[in-house]
């Protein structure tokens, strides 16, 4: 068993090393994993840090996004894995290291699951630090999104996931460009109804930094995901039927 860890970078020079280092302590576990950086476009010096960092652990992979954009970085991502398993994970350390056991637990002990789905949103988990605006348009939309696909899932929104890598490589084409690819993966999975286990994860919110996420600017592209899969669905519940 493996499991690629995809993190996908931008302007992340002063979170990098806590980032990497944290994540080094999964050497503790018996899991053979590996650390892939996708650089989307920084120009911060984030890419050459990554790159001495690499030299010093072969765990550490760093490849340049060919086009700009979280959804091209994923792709880039995946392609690039080479392990059973991928968990995208993002750069600031908002998520809980340890839940990534939990994950490749799961996953790995069930052959029929196809993605483990962490929720940040149940009586167990842990969540500290998130601004409260921010905080009540996530509830809305999770909960909008989750009575449209009539689902029993609530975080559909937050990148931190697992999928095994076969899973992922048959959702391909990603349409998505920019965060909403992270509501695309999960969608896709239910809509196409593949197996999958909700679990509880914790989230402590960025220490360092400024959050890339800005709500104004790609609101738009989450309505045309959601739409996307929404016709998605509607068609394969035709072609059923056929």
């Amino acid at each position: 068993m493996s499991l690629s860890i995809i993190i996908p970078v931008y302007n992340e020079v002063k979170q990098i090393p806590k980032t990497i280092n944290k994540l080094l302590t999964l050497k503790k576990s018996k899991i053979q994993f590996e650390l892939i950086f996708i650089d989307d476009f920084s120009n911060d010096g984030s890419l050459n840090l990554i790159q001495k960092f690499k030299k010093k652990n072969n765990r550490i992979k760093v490849f340049k996004n060919k086009k700009k954009g979280l959804g091209s970085a994923i792709e880039t991502g995946i392609k690039k894995s080479k392990k059973n398993y991928i968990c995208i994970f993002m750069c600031d350390l908002s998520d809980d290291v340890k839940d990534i056991l939990k994950y490749y637990k799961n996953i790995s002990f069930d052959k029929k699951i196809d993605a483990v789905l962490g929720t940040r949103f149940s009586k167990n988990s842990k969540i500290e630090n998130y601004p409260y605006i921010k905080l009540f348009l996530n509830r809305l939309a999770n909960n909008f999104i989750r009575m449209i696909f009539f689902s029993n899932y609530n975080d559909f929104t937050n990148a931190f996931k697992i999928y095994k890598k076969k899973t992922l490589l048959k959702l391909f084409p990603i349409v998505s460009e920019n965060f909403n690819v992270f509501l695309e993966l999960p969608l896709k999975i239910i809509t196409r109804n593949l197996n999958y286990k909700i679990v509880s994860i914790n989230w402590y919110g960025r220490k360092i930094g400024l959050s890339k996420f800005k709500i104004k600017e790609i609101s738009s592209m989450y309505i045309f995901t959601l739409l996307y899969c929404l016709f998605e669905k509607i068609l394969l519940k035709k072609s059923n039927r056929l």
